[in-house]
């Protein structure tokens, strides 16, 4: 059978595109940047966002909606901010067949909008900790587009909040960090990923520290797939966001502002797919089950039915393919191309033994079972294959990080995986260096790995690596 997609060792970026179209998880929009997410990659985004979207909840957050347009004066008002988005903006200068008095911005980030409203909304310290979340499209023009990794639109979720000390925003900037960001990753997405401390050059702009969650991929490139920043009071001073303390007077607010985004599903594909397509984590696929009836036969197409709604039952998304019309090798290849993390193959040879094929995705086992035993057998594979997967992931990371002592040295790693040392051995006039090769800081992180407040903490360890 003629190969289906690019392998990844000869092609990594003709094999990740190949596979988006194959396994019908995007398209390119008409408009250069767009991007068009089909329902079997929307799917994934979705079960992204509920599980997300429930650990938000948990920090206190509300979604809220806020404006996609803004008045281009707002940006102006955070000059840091401003000049940081600058390149990227789109901006709409005509509506309704005249010239705009002042041009609006289509929304990079919402940092500005929020802190207007913020503003209005905040009036004692009794109003704080004020804490908003919403899930929205935001537009940054990029020049080199790939799908889900860089587009022009985007979907995510950026979270804002205002808080009465810089101790307690900084709290909770980093309580996203870890039990959002790095606990959804981690635990549900099975990538291992690196928490760490953005270097100035790579903050964002407008904050005075950045965190970030670091996912190596398949080729030993890293992908910043989350962030969560401390703006300090740059932006309540900004928008005037102010409160009545509790000891009288007046003061500033600290803010926050954290998101993640549709890049999270290019960091799946990427970290977990092989040469014959997606496999997705367990726990964050739509479909768990794929039950698939191989041929009719008396009894078959009832069996599987059955199995289906055991399946079900047992807390499994689950779904029956049973169109025999279509020849059952092109069904499974389809099957593994989307990754789906368990196949159940009915036949009528092996119903009449009594059994069910379970095929499994990791590692590409296909055992008969009875079919009493499927479901028992299919949730012991489905728990198995999560941490399968995040093991996998991390051996290779493993394999692929290097302990230097110069930034020559770092700079050649980086051109197979990553590289750590000394933060000292590197400063900002070897990040400079390091950048104007390709290569990029992508956060720092302390010698017992836990996270810096400062890149002038002492004894802080670098992590080099060329990224998407």
């Amino acid at each position: 059978m003629a190969r289906v997609l690019t392998p990844r060792a000869e092609d990594f970026p003709r094999w990740y595109q190949d596979l988006i179209a194959k396994a019908q998880l995007a398209d390119n929009g008409p408009v250069r940047g767009s991007m068009v997410i089909r329902p079997a990659g929307y799917a994934i985004w979705e079960r992204m966002q509920a599980e997300m979207d429930a650990r938000i909840k948990a920090t206190g957050a509300e979604n809220a909606y806020f404006p996609l347009f803004i008045p281009e004066s707002y940006l102006k008002r955070e000059a840091e901010h401003v000049e940081g988005f600058s390149p990227e903006l789109a901006v709409v200068t005509h509506g309704g067949g005249k010239q705009l008095a002042e041009p609006v911005v289509v929304r990079p980030t919402s940092e500005t909008v929020i802190g207007e409203f913020m503003a209005k909304w905040v009036d004692s310290y009794r109003d704080l900790p004020l804490l908003l979340n919403q899930w929205a499209n935001v537009v940054r023009w990029e020049l080199r587009p790939r799908l889900f990794l860089r587009t022009s639109e985007f979907l995510w979720q950026e979270g804002h909040t205002a808080h009465i000390d810089e101790a307690d925003a900084r709290a909770y900037a980093r309580r996203i960090l870890h039990d959002v960001y790095q606990d959804f990753m981690v635990g549900e997405l099975a990538i291992p990923v690196v928490v760490g401390l953005k270097t100035s050059r790579e903050r964002f702009a407008g904050a005075t520290a950045t965190y970030t969650c670091e996912g190596m991929m398949g080729d030993g490139k890293a992908l910043q797939l989350g962030t969560s920043h401390e703006l300090g009071q740059n932006f309540a001073k900004a928008f005037d966001i102010t409160y009545s303390a509790k000891t009288g007077g007046v003061a500033h607010a600290w803010t926050t502002s954290w998101g993640v985004s549709t890049r999270m599903l290019g960091g799946l594909i990427m970290t977990h797919g092989d040469d014959n397509g997606l496999r997705v984590p367990p726990r964050i696929a739509p479909i768990q089950a794929y039950v698939m009836v191989v041929k009719d036969g008396e009894g078959v197409g009832e069996a599987a039915g059955k199995l289906r709604d055991a399946l079900r039952d047992a807390g499994v998304r689950v779904a029956l393919d049973d169109r025999t019309d279509t020849p059952f090798g092109r069904r499974a290849v389809d099957a593994e191309l989307k990754g789906y993390p368990v196949r159940v193959e009915v036949g009528p040879r092996d119903l009449a033994a009594g059994n069910a094929v379970v095929v499994r995705r990791v590692d590409g086992s296909k055992t008969p079972v009875a079919v009493d035993d499927v479901v028992a057998n299919v949730l012991a594979a489905l728990d198995a294959d999560q941490r399968a997967l995040h093991d996998e992931a991390l051996a290779l990371r493993s394999s692929r990080t290097v302990e230097v002592s110069t930034l020559a040295e770092a700079i050649e790693a980086a051109a197979t995986g990553w590289a750590r040392l000394p933060w000292s051995a590197v400063g900002p006039q070897g990040e400079a260096e390091a950048n104007g090769q390709g290569v990029t800081v992508r956060c720092l992180v302390r010698a017992d790995g836990s996270v810096p407040q400062s890149e002038d903490e002492p004894d802080l360890i670098a992590i080099l690596a060329r990224a998407y």
